[in-house]
C-alpha cells in the first residue's frame, strides 16, 4: 500500500514538472541579457518581432530600453514597402533608448525620404557626436552638396572636417573622399601626393577588411588565387590585382533605393538618384549632384561614390558623348564635373 502511494506521488510530481514552464523560473536579468544578444545580432526585423509575439514576458522584456539600445543594423533593415507608423514608432523607441544606429537610420529616412530635413539632420548629428562613422560621412556629403538648401549653402570646409573625423575613426569611404578632396583641392588646400596616398590607403584597408572576413575565407580563396596569378580580371581594387565584392549596403541606403524605386517620382520633379548601386541618395534640388564629365549619363553625390562605381561597373559602360569628342584632352574616364549643379567640366 505504501509503495502504491509513493508511485502515485512520484507520477503527480512528474506531471506537475512537465506542465510547469521552466522559462518562468529564469531570472529577469538573464532574459534581458539573452534578448540583448539577439537584438544586436538580428539579421532582419523579423528576428526580433518573432520573439516579441511569443509571450507577454518576452514582449515586455523585448521592449526593455537596454535591449533596444543594443539593437544592431539588421534589426532596422525595414523594407520600404513595409514602412508604417508602427515601424516609425519602433525606431523612435530605439532612438529614445540611446541607440545610435537607430538615430542614423531614422535620420537618413527622415532627411531624404520623408523630407523632414531638420529632424533628420538632427538625428544624424546626434549619432555623429557619439562617433558614428556613417553619420559623420553622411553629414559630410550633405555639407558638400548643400543638401536640403540652396547651392549657396554648401560648406566645403565643414564637409572636409567631417570626412577627416570619420576617416580617423576608420570609415573607408570617408578616407577615400578625403583623398579626392586633397587631390583636387576641393574644400582644402590641394596636396596631390597626400591625396593619392589616402586613396591608396583606403583601397588597402578595404582589401584587408574583405580578406579577413569569414565570407572571403570560405568562398573566395580560389578566386583570390586566380586573381593573384592573373587568370581572371578584377573589377574592384584592380590596383592590387584582387577581385573583392563591393561593400555591404547599409539598411538605410537599401531603404532609400526601395523607397524611390525606379526613380519615376524623382524624375517627375526633375531630381536624380546617385548612380552608385550601394548609395540610394536622391537629390534634394535639381542638378545637385555631379555628372560624369565624359558620358554625362550618370550622377554621383560624392567623389567616393563615383570612384567606387567606376571600378564596379561604369568603367566598362562609360562612352564619350558625341558632342564632346572634339574637346582637347578627351577627359579622364573617371572624371566627374567639378562644378555640380548641372555643369559638365571635362577633367583630364
Amino acid at each position: 500500500m505504501t509503495n502504491r502511494k509513493r508511485l502515485r506521488t512520484s507520477r503527480r510530481t512528474a506531471t506537475a514538472a512537465a506542465q510547469s514552464d521552466f522559462f518562468d523560473d529564469l531570472p529577469d536579468d538573464l532574459v534581458v541579457f539573452i534578448l540583448c544578444k539577439l537584438s544586436s545580432s538580428a539579421s532582419s526585423p523579423s528576428d526580433l518581432i518573432n520573439v516579441l509575439i511569443t509571450c507577454k514576458r518576452l514582449n515586455r522584456f523585448g521592449l526593455h530600453s537596454l535591449v533596444l539600445s543594443k539593437a544592431g543594423p539588421g534589426a532596422f533593415a525595414i523594407k520600404a514597402k513595409s514602412w508604417s507608423d508602427s515601424a516609425h514608432r519602433f525606431l523612435k523607441l530605439c532612438v529614445s533608448a540611446g541607440n545610435i544606429e537607430a538615430c542614423y537610420t531614422l535620420g537618413m529616412i527622415r532627411f531624404y525620404c520623408l523630407q523632414n530635413r531638420g529632424s533628420g539632420a538632427s538625428l544624424m548629428a546626434k549619432a555623429a557626436m557619439r562617433c558614428h562613422t556613417r553619420a559623420l560621412y553622411s553629414l559630410a556629403v550633405i555639407q558638400f552638396n548643400g543638401s536640403g538648401g540652396s547651392k549657396k549653402e554648401k560648406d566645403l570646409r565643414a564637409g572636409v572636417s567631417l570626412c577627416a573625423r570619420a576617416a580617423g575613426l576608420g570609415h573607408i569611404d570617408a578616407l577615400r573622399e578625403l583623398g579626392h578632396c586633397l587631390q583636387d583641392g576641393y574644400g582644402v588646400r590641394q596636396n596631390v601626393s597626400e591625396g593619392r596616398r589616402l586613396i591608396v590607403q583606403a583601397n588597402a584597408q578595404e582589401l584587408a577588411t574583405v580578406i579577413t572576413s569569414a565570407t572571403w575565407r570560405s568562398h573566395q580563396y580560389q578566386h583570390f588565387y586566380a586573381c593573384l596569378t592573373g587568370l581572371v580580371s578584377c573589377p574592384l581594387l584592380s590596383d592590387f590585382g584582387c577581385n573583392v565584392p563591393g561593400p555591404e549596403v547599409h539598411p538605410a541606403n537599401r531603404f532609400m533605393k526601395e523607397w524611390f524605386g525606379s526613380g519615376r517620382w524623382l524624375e517627375g520633379v526633375g531630381l536624380r538618384m546617385c548612380s552608385h548601386v550601394g548609395c540610394g541618395r536622391p537629390e534634394t534640388r535639381p542638378h545637385e549632384f555631379r555628372r560624369c564629365s565624359v558620358c554625362g549619363t550618370v550622377n554621383y553625390c560624392s567623389r567616393g561614390c563615383q570612384a567606387l562605381d567606376w571600378k564596379l561597373r561604369h568603367k566598362v559602360q562609360c562612352k564619350p558623348i558625341e558632342r564632346w569628342l572634339g574637346v582637347d584632352g578627351g577627359g579622364g574616364g573617371d572624371g566627374v564635373d567639378e562644378g555640380g549643379e548641372g555643369e559638365n567640366v571635362v577633367v583630364e
